[in-house]
């Protein structure tokens, strides 16, 4: 897809401030430090859209950006970031449980998850969630350029074993956003999505 038009709209606590815009929605969840807003910056070609912090837990809004004037990518809260208050995470959880739950405009979501870390208890379960209420998505391995080629595939099977894709048909797709590996794959998956899998 080529990007005419990027921008940062708005960010919401709640489902209902999200923008009146009737468009699409490609939503991006990951556990804290994963690299969401590198990787959207990635996809997009800008540097500075979605902003990056090294301190992990510091996304604790949705976030909407809107692309091309037809889509709206969403960074949502992540999670599992052990500094983070207990109270705080919850209030994370809540916020993405009723997005997911409540979002009539989602075409797709990225679990993104670092592919030189096993799945936690907590990513299967979501895995789990996903599959159970149908909610379209893929996910997606970050920070691919910090393991050798084989190193990757080796990870790969690892993970759609352990998140049992293979028994959905599906696979994880590696992405760096320094490199760029997995960037024409994923937009190829975006652009699917949007069009209804046509």
């Amino acid at each position: 897809m080529r990007i005419e038009r990027a921008e940062f709209v708005q960010s919401a606590s709640r489902v209902e401030q999200s923008p009146a815009q009737d468009l699409p929605e490609i939503a991006f969840l990951g556990p804290s430090n994963v690299g969401k807003s590198s990787l959207i910056n990635s996809l997009l070609g800008r540097k500075g859209l979605a902003r990056v912090s090294k301190t992990p837990g510091r996304t604790q809004l949705l976030n909407f950006f809107r692309i091309n004037e037809k889509i709206w990518f969403v960074d949502l809260p992540g999670y599992g970031f052990a500094k983070v208050p207990k109270k705080v995470q919850g209030t994370f959880l809540k916020m993405v449980e009723d997005y997911l739950a409540r979002s009539e405009r989602l075409a797709l979501l990225l679990l993104l998850l670092d592919c030189r870390r096993d799945p936690s208890v907590r990513d299967v379960e979501l895995q789990a969630w996903l599959v159970e209420n149908d909610v379209p998505h893929v996910v997606v391995l970050t920070k691919a350029d910090k393991l050798s080629r084989s190193a990757l595939a080796k990870r790969k099977r690892e993970v759609e074993k352990l998140l049992q894709l293979d028994t959905l048909g599906a696979q994880a797709l590696p992405y760096s956003s320094t490199t760029g590996i997995g960037r024409k794959e994923l937009w190829g998956v975006i652009q699917d999505a949007l069009s209804g899998g046509d």
